[in-house]
């Protein structure tokens, strides 16, 4: 069956600025089918919200994987499955149905997936149990459901005790979910699907993909187990690599900051067979907005499988920086020719000694937009009878942000400077080592306002 599917996952939607998420790659894959007859039942979801193109493209996509599996198991398209293989076709809305048994007849399958018609709700339960009726507890053929749907079970009982049943018998079972005008939850159809579930689910939020799922999903069933497996990723440059776990099978490790590379020697050649690899990456860049995690992905191996990973994305939000006290201009001194002494003049230097730099962020919350925000800090040191002493106070207008939403917005750089001869430690006098404690207390608020008072009424 060669290399029977591929995924990639990220395990956030969102994350801040300098934040983490984990990537996993999945794999599985099993034996030639010509070598391991095989019994598959393709699972397809008719409700009323395929109406239309999904369910124009399911047609083609199931009909697409007959033809590929036709040819795999002896070498034509000759309308006949070949090698003790068969497939059979079940359909489902309010109940499932049985459209055909496991056939090897092209025609009759591409007929039963031909007639379909979009209507009803989803029942999942009855069309998991349709499918397992299916198969000869007696036969030696491995046994695959792959499960369409575009949405969530809205009849009929619990799905997830069929479906695990069936997979406890020995029935490999692959799911490919489009998002359609019901919605579909990801972690349903993992809970469904055999494991590794990374590996046995592909989603798609197109109907046009369907094609192509199926398509890729029967070219790997066809193929024999994979051997000298490579693996290359690399992330797009806002991202680095920040460890890699074990993966369940072979070895992989980084290149990179960006780049690792995963090897295995062989997979699913004497039965199906998953493996998974997963990486904890940090976002390094500096701005906002969906990025794209990989910036490319190779497979290859010696069976010349074909291997498509999704590209996910990840919406990164990073909080706008004000700084609103710029450094102080440096006074530039150079020394010419061979003087080994010079005298130079570094300008006017007020209001300073011998002291530290206490320099303060602050995070204002919730900043609406088109606002601009009055900010004040003060700050005390305090003695050791616990009293206050004033050390400054900063005032000053945080500009306005132009989101479409309330953000947070840090305000970076707040600097104090506390010379030593104001210390209040009760310590060595005017001694750097001095442990010296302060309070800073701030203040912000919107300087504009919708607010209009009312005029005054003529009363008359």
């Amino acid at each position: 069956m060669g290399l029977t599917s591929s995924n990639k996952t990220v395990s956030a939607d969102r994350i801040d600025c300098s934040g983490t998420f984990r990537v996993t790659l999945a794999l599985s894959a099993s034996p030639d089918i010509t070598s391991n007859p095989t019994d598959i039942v393709l699972i397809l979801d008719r409700s009323g919200s395929m109406a239309g193109s999904p369910l124009a493209n399911l047609k083609s996509g199931a009909k697409k994987f007959i033809d590929i599996i036709d040819e795999a198991t002896d070498n034509t398209q000759d309308g006949q499955i070949g090698s003790g293989s068969r497939i059979g076709i079940v359909s489902f809305a309010d109940t499932a149905v049985q459209n055909t048994q496991l056939i090897t007849s092209v025609d009759t399958l591409k007929a039963a997936v031909d007639s379909l018609t979009a209507g009803g709700s989803t029942n999942h339960a009855d069309a998991f149990a349709k499918a397992a009726a299916l198969f000869d507890p007696n036969s030696t053929n491995a046994k695959v459901m792959v499960m369409f749907t575009d949405g969530k079970t809205t009849s009929g009982a619990d799905p997830n005790p069929v479906a695990a049943a069936a997979r406890a018998s020995g029935v490999i079972i692959y799911c490919i979910g489009l998002i359609g005008s019901d919605g579909i939850d990801p972690a349903v159809l993992n809970e469904w699907a055999t494991d590794p579930d990374a590996s046995h689910v592909a989603i798609t939020p197109d109907d046009a993909d369907l094609e192509d799922l199926f398509e890729d999903l029967a070219e790997n069933i066809s193929n024999p187990g994979a051997t000298n497996i490579a693996i290359q990723e690399v992330l797009n440059s806002d991202f680095a690599i920040n460890s890699i776990s074990m993966p369940s099978k072979g070895v992989a490790s980084t290149i990179n900051a960006t780049t690792l590379r995963w090897t295995i020697d062989e997979l699913g050649t004497t039965a199906n067979e998953g493996a998974s690899l997963s990486f904890l990456v940090r976002h390094t860049g500096s701005t906002s907005g969906t990025k794209e995690v990989n910036e490319s992905i190779t497979y290859t191996d010696d069976e010349n499988n074909q291997a498509v990973f999704p590209s996910p994305t990840i919406q990164v939000d990073c909080s706008i920086i004000v700084h609103p006290e710029p450094c102080p201009e440096p006074v530039d001194v150079s020394f010419d020719g061979c003087q080994d002494a010079l005298v130079y003049s570094a300008g006017d230097v007020y209001l300073e000694s011998q002291g530290r730099f206490l320099q303060l962020d602050v995070n204002l919350k919730n900043v609406c937009p088109n606002r601009r925000v009055a900010l004040g800090v003060l700050l005390s040191e305090v003695d050791q009878q616990g009293e206050e002493h004033q050390r400054g106070v900063k005032a000053m207008t945080i500009p306005a942000h132009h989101y479409s939403t309330c953000r947070d917005v840090l305000v970076k750089c707040i600097k104090f400077v506390l010379p030593e001869d104001v210390d209040v430690s009760g310590q060595t006098p005017y001694s750097m080592c001095n442990t010296r404690n302060f309070k800073a207390r701030v203040i912000a608020h919107h300087m504009e306002s919708d607010y209009a008072c009312c005029p005054l009424t003529d009363l008359r």
